[in-house]
């Protein structure tokens, strides 16, 4: 199942929708809730995602085949897209061994002992999430503007102190992650030893749509970040070190997760600017995809200088 949040013409709010892709349309997802009779709330994403998770996926089962719904329907191309679901909260790990050590390389600084031992994360702004096709503006304060290609996993029930061989059926569904970087900025705020804050917080783009664990392996999926066309990164998330059951088990430790709560997997090794020694221009198209979850596209915008 894909969740979409967009915005129709001419409405303010958001709408939730079930993508047909093969069709490329989405179907307004509280009519086919209600067609399937289901005691299920479809204001928003979360309360979908909750609802399947809780329900050990009963509503992806249920909406497999599409074709069968009498309900509303929209070409994908028409629409405006949102961040696919209503963020409780932000944190983004730094999982990908490669990309640590690329970047700690640049410095003459090796891997601290601690990151093998458990897997760290900084809180971000859930508050500046974006969608697919949003400009994303260029912070005043930065020279140096990069991506960062990630995958993010949408916690989908309620838990604490979690164990890890279970944490799999807290995971409500992915999809893509642009976790915009001022890199200038973030390496002063670093050096004192917190942040990133203003490195990170101005955007953070994630979509096109969320895609539930039932139609989605992370373990196969491939992930290539293009500028204005051009191949900058290609890496496959099995490279990964720390595994989304782990960081969910960590995050939950004495600590609730709940439905909506977003966790980044941090950058896939060569997944960004810093790693290769190149900058974001002014009105750079870029695109990230991740097989199975589609295509983040975002144009970077600068208005000040």
């Amino acid at each position: 199942m894909k969740i979409a949040r967009v915005r129709l013409p001419g409405e303010e709010g958001p709408t939730i929708g079930l993508v047909d892709e093969a069709n490329s349309q989405i179907l307004d997802a509280a009519q086919v809730v209600q067609q399937l009779g289901l005691n299920a709330n479809a204001s928003t994403a979360v309360d979908l995602v909750r609802y399947n998770t809780e329900h050990a996926g009963a509503l992806s089962d249920a909406v497999k085949d599409l074709s069968q719904f009498n309900a509303t329907r929209w070409p994908l191309d028409s629409l405006r897209f949102l961040c696919p679901i209503e963020a409780a909260s932000l944190k983004d790990f730094l999982a990908f061994e490669v990309h640590l050590s690329n970047a700690r390389k640049r410095n003459n600084m090796e891997i601290p002992p601690a990151w093998y031992e458990l897997p760290v994360y900084y809180k971000g702004n859930h508050r500046t999430l974006g969608g697919h096709d949003e400009f994303v503006y260029w912070p005043r304060f930065s020279e140096q503007m990069d991506y960062e290609l990630e995958l993010a996993c949408i916690v989908g029930k309620e838990g604490i102190n979690i164990p890890a061989e279970h944490a799999d059926q807290y995971i409500g569904g992915y999809c893509i992650m642009n976790d915009w970087s001022a890199r200038d900025i973030q390496m002063k705020e670093m050096s004192v030893g917190l942040g990133p804050a203003k490195g990170k917080d101005f955007a953070t783009s994630m979509g096109p749509w969320l895609v539930t664990p039932d139609e989605f392996d992370p373990a196969t999926a491939r992930m290539v970040a293009r500028v204005n066309g051009e191949v900058w990164s290609d890496g496959q998330y099995s490279t990964v070190n720390w595994s989304f059951p782990q960081m969910i088990a960590h995050v939950s430790m004495d600590e609730a997760v709940y439905p909506g709560d977003v966790l980044g997997s941090g950058t896939v090794g060569f997944g960004c600017g810093l790693e290769h020694g190149r900058w974001l221009q002014p009105g750079n198209v870029v695109e990230l995809e991740i097989t199975g979850l589609g295509v983040l596209r975002n144009r970077l915008v600068r208005v000040f200088k």
